[in-house]
């Protein structure tokens, strides 16, 4: 499953502490991948036409640009401390950080976000910036968040849609590469309809209904776990809520993974909810996975 050979690992920087423990991470993720790291910060000032070099007097470093640039060169000497192996360039890109990133994104392997930088308002969980790319970005997006931890298993959550299964090759290859368990997660509460118009029982046997659960998680793994039959798997069917079973299982993962859209996604989100939920309140870092374009001939 590899995306784009030789494309790179992106980080997006602001300055902030959030954005520096974003840099390690995404440092140790090039080294796993053997991918180049490309650090960017979007700079968003000439969008208000702001003076952008220094006063009079002043070195000619200082101003917004000269500080953006300082940013990007800490987190580039950052990332050549974490990984030293791992071929690094830093960029400042004029725009607004959504556009920007999701612009970088077209390109990238995997785009790493803090949870939130300098712009976020403490009231927030995670900043919208962070949000809006994990929903639209054309590559996976991991929000480091929570404890980065070396250990621990991979934890995906599967609901028998397309995306989710897009979510479980990520989590194999992710398992693999990390040699690391995977924790395969469905969680269900009761029949819900799969599109608009769909009739659901108003009785129905929770027998039957816990065997079709059962037999959902297992097509959606048999595949795969032939594929990497070196990745040790445990199964965890639970009759609860899909977005609590992914937050309790992350208190003990290096990385859980979601599909940006699931099965009861609602078409107006930017995110579907269990997805939104976890990215909130996830105790671990996130990777959100999109269905990737078809190539075009």
């Amino acid at each position: 499953m590899t995306i784009n050979t030789g494309a790179p690992v992106v980080v997006g920087v602001d300055g902030s502490a959030a954005a520096l423990d974003a840099v390690r991470v995404a440092a140790r993720e090039a080294g796993l991948r053997s991918r180049p790291l490309r650090v960017v910060h979007a700079f968003a000032w000439p969008l208000v036409a702001a003076p952008l070099g220094p006063a009079p007097f002043t070195p000619p470093t200082a101003g917004l640009r000269g500080q953006a640039e300082e940013y990007v060169a800490e987190a580039v000497a950052e990332a050549g401390k974490i990984a030293p192996e791992v071929p690094v360039s830093g960029v400042v890109v004029d725009g607004a950080p959504t556009s920007v990133l999701l612009d970088e994104a077209r390109a990238a392997a995997l785009v790493v976000l803090g949870q939130r930088g300098l712009g976020g308002f403490a009231g927030l969980l995670v900043g919208s910036v962070t949000v809006q790319v994990s929903a639209r970005a054309g590559c996976p997006v991991l929000v480091v968040r929570g404890e980065a931890r070396a250990d621990g298993p991979v934890v995906v959550g599967v609901d028998g849609s397309d995306l989710s299964a897009e979510a479980v090759g990520f989590a194999f290859e992710e398992a693999a590469r990390r040699s690391a368990p995977l924790v395969a997660v469905h969680a269900w509460l009761y029949p819900a309809p799969l599109a608009p118009g769909d009739l659901v029982p108003l009785v129905y046997d929770l027998a039957e209904l816990d065997a079709e659960e059962h037999r959902v998680l297992a097509e959606s793994l048999a595949g795969w776990a032939q594929r990497y039959p070196e990745v040790p798997v445990r199964r965890r069917l639970v009759r609860g809520s899909p977005a609590q079973a992914l937050v309790e299982e992350s208190r003990t993962a290096q990385l859980v993974v979601v599909g940006a859209h699931g099965r009861g996604a609602l078409g107006g989100l930017l995110l579907g909810s269990v997805s939104h939920t976890v990215l909130h309140h996830a105790h671990s870092p996130l990777a959100v996975v999109r269905h990737r374009p078809a190539p075009t001939r």
